[in-house]
Parts: structure tokens; sequence; C-alpha cells
């Protein structure tokens, strides 16, 4: 068992502070009054500081291309694509309607470029491009998203298409869509697409594309580097977004917005909010090592436990000090074949001796079952340093 512990200290407040905590609550109350639903979440603990019709079902329209994303993050880390692998368009991918990079059946892309078209243009031709060329067929696609949302834990969602285009038994939540957003933000890679306000396609040929952020607020609130917005007559605007400021990432959501300008007032002040009131203390950042462990039967005996993600505590700016441990609980029996990435264990986090949050710890390695000479080899090494009598 691990045990890490730390004390936040808190500042003194000065007397602006509190007048400022005084308002919160009636704050608090009208941030997000015109949209049908919305959410507010510290990313690294999944707290929710902020909750409106969060698990009422609606049309997600192209935020539904966060879990297109998350899939397509997913490949490049397990090595099934790479970002210069080239994927052809088909013509159904060509045929895509509503926002779109104009692909040609039959051109080719990298994935680089077709995540570019994704993230900053919303171009649903180059989802389903992205959807063939992982899934098979969109419909492969499809059945991968709907298998991700049955792992996430997700109750109130169900995917038709990989671009968010309107069709029957296509939904979601605003709660979903942020534990959606948590999950691709696990991936670094992400934001160096979702938080670029401009870039171009084809530069070297004569069908040179301008491509413009949807989401105005990366380029006009500081620290906003994502995620994706959305926008059809029966979803009306919405907008699942991030930003950051020092160790503190904070995902929005709302969904049923009137107009573009209120869905980007409402997600300000959302955010405005959560950063003048909370702060995040990091622990663990993803993939750090907790501890080594013992493995039964292994070509290994032992394997390095990892965090899945980044681990962190959520506090107020107002709490006073406060005492954080973590304690690493690992699987009672660890027997191989393990995998790389198979689950081995939980990092609690405690705040004053309570629970309060826990991350799932991930094997680093492979870990093989031994042949018999390799555990014979292994016996005989702890016969031989054993003392002599």
């Amino acid at each position: 068992m691990v045990r890490f512990t730390v004390v936040i200290i808190s500042f003194v407040l000065c007397f602006g502070s509190f007048a400022n905590l005084a308002g919160a609550k009636e704050t608090k109350q009208k941030i997000a009054e015109k949209s049908a639903s919305a959410i507010l979440m510290e990313r690294d603990t999944g707290e929710v500081l902020y909750d409106k019709n969060s698990e009422e079902k609606l049309p997600p329209a192209s935020m539904t291309k966060i879990m297109t994303m998350l899939l397509i993050m997913e490949a490049i880390e397990d090595g099934k694509i790479n970002l210069d692998e080239k994927v052809r368009a088909s013509e159904h991918a060509a045929s895509m309607g509503g926002s779109q990079i104009f692909l040609e059946a039959g051109e080719e892309m990298t994935v680089n470029e077709l995540l570019k078209g994704i993230a900053i243009a919303s171009g649903n031709d180059a989802s389903v491009a992205m959807a063939e060329a992982i899934g098979g067929s969109e419909e492969g696609f499809v059945d991968m998203m709907n298998k991700k949302v049955k792992e996430l834990g997700l109750k109130n969602t169900h995917f038709a298409n990989p671009t968010g285009l309107p069709a029957d038994d296509h939904y979601s939540t605003a709660k979903d869509m942020a534990v959606m957003a948590k999950e691709l933000l696990k991936y670094d890679l992400i934001t160096k697409y979702t938080g670029k306000y401009e870039d171009y396609l084809r530069e070297d040929t004569d069908r040179k594309f301008w491509l413009v952020n949807t989401n105005k607020l990366v380029k006009f609130y500081p620290g906003v580097d994502g995620l994706k917005t959305g926008f059809t007559r029966e979803a009306k605007y919405c907008l699942t977004a991030t930003a950051q400021k020092g160790d503190m990432r904070i995902i929005a959501v709302v969904m049923g917005a009137p107009t573009s300008k209120e869905r980007n007032t409402e997600v300000s002040k959302m955010l405005d909010y959560a950063f003048s009131q909370y702060k995040t203390h990091k622990l663990y950042d993803r993939h750090q090592i907790v501890k080594k462990v013992k493995v039964s039967k292994g070509n290994k005996a032992t394997l390095t436990a990892v965090t899945s993600e980044r681990v962190s505590v959520l506090m107020k700016k107002a709490d006073k000090e406060k005492e954080v441990t973590t304690e690493a609980k690992m699987d009672k029996t660890l027997v191989s074949p393990i995998k790389k990435g198979d689950e081995v264990g939980k990092l609690i986090v405690k705040v004053d001796g309570k629970a309060v949050t826990e991350s799932a710890l991930l094997s680093s390695e492979e870990v093989k079952t031994a042949s018999w000479w390799q555990l014979f080899k292994r016996t005989l090494g702890q016969f031989s340093k054993a003392p002599s009598l």
C-alpha cells in the first residue's frame, strides 16, 4: 500500500473575497438561464460544480464528434493508426452534407489533416472518412461508439452516426457529454487540434481550404482550448467547452441555447464561476508511476502500476487547511497474463480521512505467463538467497 500526504495551505482571504463568495449562490442560479440543459465539471476529479437538467436526453448535434475524436485518439495511442497515415475518402464520406471540408471521392488526406477538419471545422465528411478507416464502415464505427458509451457507464446516450446529423435514436445529455469530454481530455494531443482558432488544408493546391474554429471562445476566452460546438434546428445551439488555468481544467456543457451568442455567454459565465470559486491541487500526472507489485506465474516477477489519468483534489478557495492523502489499493491476486493498460488496482484520494474520489491504476507493461523453466529458475534463485542455518 502506498500512502502520499500533502497539506494544502489556504490563503488569508481579503474582505473583497468574502463579498464575492456571499454573492456566489445568487450568481450560480443565473449561470445558464436560457439553455435547456447545462453542467459544469472539474476535469480531474469529475466533481460537478453546477447542474441544470443535466440528465435530460437531447440531440447533441455535432458535439457527437467528441466521441468520434475519442475513438480516434484511442486508435492512435493503441498504434492502430498514426497521424501520417493516409485515408482515402469514399463516395459515402464525400456525400455528407452540413459542415464539411469538401472531400472528393477518392481524395486522400492524412489522419492529421482529417483531425483538423473534424476538430476545427466540424467536418462531417472528415468524420465519416475516419469512421470508415477505424471501424471498417460507418456502421461498424457507430457500434464502437455505443460500446464505448457502455464502457463509460453512460445510461442516457445512444449514437446513430459519427457526425451528429439528425437521426432517429441519436441522443445524449449534458452530463454524459461532460463525461465523454473528461475521457477525451486524457489525451493531451487533442487540444493541439481543438485549441486552434484557424488552420489550412490542401495548402499546396489550388483547392487551399481555410479552417476557422466553430468554437469562438478559443479566441475570445483566455484558457479555452476546446472542445466541440453543435447546432441543428432540433438541437439548437450546443457547446462542450474546456478551459485550463494553472493546474485546474474545467469542462462546461450547454445544450439547447437559443442563439450562439447566448451559448457562448452562458459557458463563459460557468467558467468564470469555476475559476473564481475553486482551486485544484495536482497529485499525479497521467501514467505516473505509483508502485511496483508482484505478479503470480509471470515471465516478470513484478509489474509497474501507473495512473490512468491526472489525479487531483478540488478545493473551494474559502476552504481552511485540509490534509490530503492517497492510498493505492492493488488487486489482491495478480496472475499472468496481464496486458499493458489492464487495470490492476485503484488510487483512492482522501480529504481529512474521507474518500472523495478514486481512479484506476494500470499496468505499464505486458506480463506473459512464465514457462516452467522460468518458474524453476526463479524458485531456485529464492532458495539460493535463503540464509544458511
